[in-house]
């Protein structure tokens, strides 16, 4: 077959595709720009139809006429708990185990603070060494401030090393799900059983979970958990972040305290007494608008089976593998995602010499990932919005730029401040 004929078929099976998509319908919840092909849900999703007007009569009405009165009138108060329930409905997990609140950084602070008094005896947490940097960061540095021993033991690979790291000084994992750069993915219920034979907690990162497919906290053993608002849940640039904490960790304490896990915040007794259960995760005054904005993204999510977004999201990834390995055949780009989508996020990466200005070529025509050092592309495979024509549409515009050396010009050669 040449090159025509392999497009003409690829074009005729995404077409069927969209006949036969159960989430096609969801697509209308969404406004994205009519020329551009948006695959970079998994950096930051786009604004479901009603959260610019959630955002307008929240800071119109609720903040510019009933001021004050709205942490009660409007149960501002409520914001986390309200927020947090709806993502327990995606993430598997029961709606009182989870909060919206603060960044990823810091819950995955107060969730490994909490974790390592659980294991008093035992000095060591298990990471990747390829995790999302701050995960690690945090890490450090909270073991540095602890001191008496304590250490961070990175391994290579979760699937592969994590045995082997594990004995009887290791108090936690803490593992990022979907790797931020290949997309492979962990699975939670194994691995977490391997933890706990270690007589160790399974922290898991959710950045790149929520939202793209199938996950069930609670009956995987996952111990704690933390995860972002603005990727795959679409709450905006900056939007809070969430925790989990398993029923049977809802005693343990982190070692950040605000006034707003107070069993009592208006109280205003000098001494801290923790609220019960997760509440005690909370910190300082809830962001009101950002929290409007994540609760009313969250509705595009309602009523919809965790399973065919899961099944959607893995068909995106096939089909764009099977189209850019076809189409763009000997023009440098090798796959750095699992082919098995089993073992594979919302997300598909290849890698390619002039990655970033191959990406910024992309970008120009409309088609728009995003790059990670040193030579990775990435792409985002959000299921509520995509259409499976626009993949195998984005694979043709990047076999063109491959074809054409399109990418090898200046400009595309200048990096941003953001990838």
């Amino acid at each position: 077959m040449d090159q025509s004929d392999i497009l003409r078929a690829l074009r005729a099976k995404a077409e069927q595709l969209d006949l036969e998509d159960g989430l096609a319908e969801r697509a209308c919840l969404f406004d994205l720009p009519r020329a551009m092909i948006y695959l970079d849900g998994n950096s930051l999703g786009p604004p479901p139809h009603g959260v610019v007007d959630r955002l307008t009569r929240v800071a119109g009405q609720e903040w510019g006429v009933d001021l004050i009165t709205s942490w009660n009138k409007n149960r501002w108060m409520e914001l986390s708990s309200r927020v947090g329930a709806k993502i327990a409905a995606v993430v598997g997990a029961e709606s009182a185990s989870v909060r919206a609140c603060d960044s990823t950084s810091i819950n995955v602070f107060k969730v490994l603070s909490a974790a390592l008094p659980l294991r008093p005896a035992r000095r060591v947490v298990v990471s990747e060494r390829g995790n999302f940097p701050t995960d690690l960061y945090v890490t450090q540095q909270l073991l540095a401030g602890l001191g008496d021993g304590y250490e961070l033991r990175l391994i290579d690979d979760a699937a592969t090393d994590l045995d082997a790291a594990l004995d009887d000084t290791v108090a936690a994992v803490l593992l990022t799900q979907v790797d931020y750069r290949t997309g492979r993915k962990l699975d939670m219920k194994s691995v977490s059983a391997r933890i706990h034979d270690a007589g160790a907690l399974a922290i898991w990162d959710l950045a790149h979970s929520a939202g793209a497919f199938s996950v069930a906290l609670d009956a995987d053993g996952a111990d704690f958990a933390v995860g972002c608002g603005y990727k795959f849940l679409n709450g905006g640039p900056g939007a809070p972040a969430f925790l989990y904490v398993a029923r049977r960790h809802w005693n343990a304490m982190p070692m950040l305290a605000g006034w707003m896990g107070h069993a009592a915040p208006f109280a205003f007794t000098p001494d801290y007494r923790p609220a019960e259960g997760v509440d005690r995760f909370l910190v300082g005054t809830p962001s009101v608008l950002a929290l409007s904005a994540l609760e009313t993204a969250l509705d595009a999510y309602g009523d919809i089976d965790m399973a065919s977004v899961q099944a959607k999201s893995s068909a995106l990834g096939d089909l764009f593998i099977e189209a850019v390995e076809t189409l763009c055949d000997g023009q440098g780009v090798t796959l750095a995602s699992p082919c098995d989508a089993s073992v594979r996020g919302a997300q598909v990466s290849f890698r390619h010499a002039e990655g970033y200005a191959v990406m910024q070529a992309l970008i120009a025509q409309g088609v728009v990932g995003d790059f990670r050092a040193p030579d990775v592309i990435r792409f985002g495979f959000a299921p509520l919005y995509l259409q499976y024509a626009m993949i195998v549409d984005a694979a043709k515009i990047l076999s063109d730029i491959l074809r054409t050396k399109a990418w090898d010009r200046p400009e595309f050669k200048v990096r941003a401040a953001v990838t």
